[in-house]
């Protein structure tokens, strides 16, 4: 099967509504620090998902990952390591700006780096600005990040408007402007970096397409063996940093039940039964949202894979609809929790812009890969 643009966007559609929903889960885990729940996640998505989902859709897996030359397999770890470093202040600009704000700022900079890079570092940028499709798809990045200001600038306007403890009430109790911003910032840029890491990873996405072709299966997964090493790379970083943080924080015991302060969660939900153990039931609770959460967050590459290998010829710019669609399911998951309550009519119609222009660069975006597929 060949590129099919339509057909792929509609994949890094699915992958952005289960990267917006996955910190849905953590709202709802109760009395853990952010380092437990933060790194049982990220068992579950950068571990064990890939590894049980790749072995059953790629034979010959692991044959295929130990052929693999050891500088294809390093520079993949390491473009993974400094995604993980992203990842974690990804989640700090989360905390500070909410679910809608947050996925807007940082994933605003991670889709300017994210996409532009890969064809800047590969040569084929200039090919890029010289065919009609390649100039759609750039001016749909152009619009994606005019999306992204828009945003920025109903966040803005949203400090100004909603009172502190509105704000805490919808979960978002740590809610600063200004150190968020900063941290979104950087948070972006440094996540961007997987995308250098599925580039780089390409022999070994050749190489399985090429088996699976042979054994006459789909090549929708050819993608799979690459995520598991850019994977390993983000776990081993986020692994030390949330290790140090249990051991900072004496946190360790909240994995037997202890009590700890969760700071995404609504001040409310904690309030009656702060510094109570968790009983059995309630500590099942949360590690299987903490789980539930980590499948979330893979199946957002699950999908992006599928996506990128129908998008044909430049599917550099499955980035930019893989982090656009995030951000609209975001900002409409922020709606649903009420992030917005409190804020004027003007600053909620600023945001409805900001959604409609997103949802605008998919379409740009897509569209430009249709023309050069035809």
């Amino acid at each position: 099967m060949g590129a099919n643009p339509i057909l792929g966007v509609f994949f890094h559609w699915l992958g952005g509504f289960c990267s917006a929903t996955n910190f849905i889960p953590f709202r709802y885990i109760r009395r853990w620090s952010w380092e437990i729940f933060w790194i049982l996640q990220g068992i579950a998505a950068w571990l064990i998902a890939p590894i049980v989902l790749a072995s059953l859709l790629v034979p010959g897996l692991w044959r295929l990952l130990a052929q693999t030359p050891a500088p294809v397999l390093w520079h993949t770890i390491l473009w993974g390591a400094l995604w993980g470093i992203g990842g974690l202040t990804f989640g700090l600009a989360v905390r500070y700006l909410g679910i809608a704000l947050g996925y807007a700022i940082a994933l605003g900079f991670c889709t300017a780096f994210g996409t532009l890079l890969p064809p800047i570092f590969n040569g084929q940028i200039y090919a890029v600005l010289h065919s009609q499709g390649g100039r759609v798809i750039l001016a749909g990045v152009a619009v994606c990040l005019l999306a992204i200001a828009v945003n920025g600038l109903a966040g803005h306007m949203k400090e100004r408007e909603v009172s502190e403890r509105e704000r805490a009430a919808a979960g978002e109790r740590d809610f600063a402007f200004g150190k968020g911003l900063a941290v979104a910032i950087f948070a972006g840029i440094m996540s961007a970096c997987f995308a250098l890491g599925l580039a780089s990873g390409q022999p070994i996405a050749l190489r399985a397409k090429t088996q699976l072709l042979t054994l006459g299966r789909t090549d929708l997964w050819q993608n799979l063996p690459v995520l598991i090493v850019v994977l390993w790379g983000g776990f081993a970083t986020n692994l030390i940093w949330a290790l140090y943080l249990i051991w900072r924080n004496r946190s360790g015991r909240q994995f037997a039940g202890a009590p700890g302060v969760n700071p995404m969660a609504p001040v409310a939900a904690d309030a009656a039964t702060a510094g109570r153990r968790l009983a059995p039931g309630e500590l099942t609770r949360n590690y299987l949202l903490a789980i539930a959460a980590g499948i979330f967050w893979y199946f957002q590459f699950f999908f992006y894979s599928m996506g990128e290998a129908r998008m044909g010829k430049y599917n550099f710019s499955s980035w930019t609809l893989h982090m656009a669609s995030i951000i609209i399911f975001a900002t409409l998951w922020g709606i649903g929790l009420h992030e917005w309550r409190g804020t004027r009519l003007r600053t909620r119609i600023v945001v409805s812009c900001g959604l409609a222009l997103l949802v605008g660069s998919t379409v740009i975006v897509g569209w430009g890969n249709y023309l050069v597929a035809h």
